[in-house]
């Protein structure tokens, strides 16, 4: 209860629940907004699979909307069109919109919610990897009907496992609360009247939860200094830009990561020279709509996110990151533009 309590506090939310991850989140958040068998739900393409899979797990059915070049995220004018089209393919509005914050990066949720509103559709935002992100001042997760938080190993602040869902709308909260749950009714004994779901966080975890918070403004401090020390040190190398940061936006920069556009140097290439020195990078994000788990299913693109993939590479941005490490890992990369 302090966790939460606590939480609430840092994002200025109505009302908060901790559960087991972020992926458990965003189902419990689903389900409280009604998401129900052969309901639609349009979803960022470029994202984790935990964005997605919860859809499938109401029974729904997901509706992929490219990124916008800006900020990596869901693209607001495409999202409109989706619905329109979405509309008039099926009779029916799409249940509700799934907008993720990637890399710490706040989409441009002034554009979304004025298409959310417009057309009457709950928003659920994916702020997994942004606590602490801002969007115009407003923390990421709090513009639409509920938001989610994951606190899995890898976040700015982390309890090994975990989450939250949060909205401004109590009854939402507490329907979700229900089913955390397994759906026990308020008895001395256990009925159920519903199917729920065993999603608790447990009272350890929240207590490394609680010690992490004291710790959130040095993080996102470090995280934004790991990422300006990066730019600092490839900004003269032509092909190589960053997630760029405009429009009121403020990330967290939970994740460093770079786009390589050069005749000869393909992302792939740096990778492997940063393995050959014992240095882990991966690619961006692979799109949800080119996974074969979910290829059969509609797709509205641009190729933005597809580009992405193609050229992005994430690199090593952990708190404990000494700058001596980001320079022997500036310097590989430096050196395959010379070679």
């Amino acid at each position: 209860d302090a966790f939460e309590e606590e939480l609430k506090a840092v994002l200025n939310t109505g009302d908060l629940i901790t559960v087991n991850s972020g992926t458990s989140a965003i189902h419990l958040g689903l389900l409280a907004l009604g998401v129900g068998k052969d309901d639609e739900v349009i979803c960022s393409t470029f994202t984790f699979c935990a964005s997605v899979n919860p859809i499938i797990y109401c029974g729904a059915k997901p509706v992929f909307v490219d990124s916008e070049k800006l900020t990596w995220n869901m693209d607001p004018d495409l999202l409109e069109e989706v619905i329109e089209d979405r509309m008039k393919k099926t009779g029916k509005k799409p249940k509700v919109i799934i907008v993720v914050h990637l890399y710490g990066m706040p989409a441009r949720m002034d554009k979304i919610m004025e298409v959310s509103h417009k057309h009457n559709i709950p928003v659920l935002e994916d702020a997994a990897e942004a606590l602490g992100s801002r969007y115009q001042g407003k923390p990421a997760g709090t513009f639409g009907e509920a938001g989610i938080l994951s606190f899995n190993g890898n976040k700015i602040i982390t309890t090994s496992g975990g989450g939250a869902l949060f909205s401004s709308n109590a009854k939402l909260i507490e329907k979700a609360r229900y089913m955390r749950q397994e759906a026990k009714e308020p008895l001395p004994y256990y009925e159920h009247k519903a199917v729920g779901y065993n999603y608790r966080l447990s009272n350890l975890l929240a207590a490394v939860g609680r010690s992490q918070l004291k710790v959130l403004a040095d993080r996102i401090n470090t995280r934004r200094k790991i990422f300006k020390t990066y730019v600092e040190e490839l900004n003269g190398i032509t092909g190589i830009t960053f997630q760029p940061e405009d429009y009121g936006l403020q990330s967290n920069r939970w994740l460093t990561a770079i786009i390589i556009r050069h005749s000869k140097i393909k992302s792939e290439k740096i990778r492997l020279a940063l393995a050959d020195a014992n240095i882990e990078s991966r690619p961006l994000w692979k799109p949800m709509h080119v996974q074969p788990v979910y290829k059969e299913y509609p797709a509205y693109l641009s190729g933005v996110s597809k580009d992405l993939f193609d050229h992005g590479l994430c690199l090593p941005s952990g708190s404990n990151i000494l700058e001596e490490d980001i320079l022997r890992i500036t310097n590989i990369i430096k050196k395959q533009f010379v070679s």
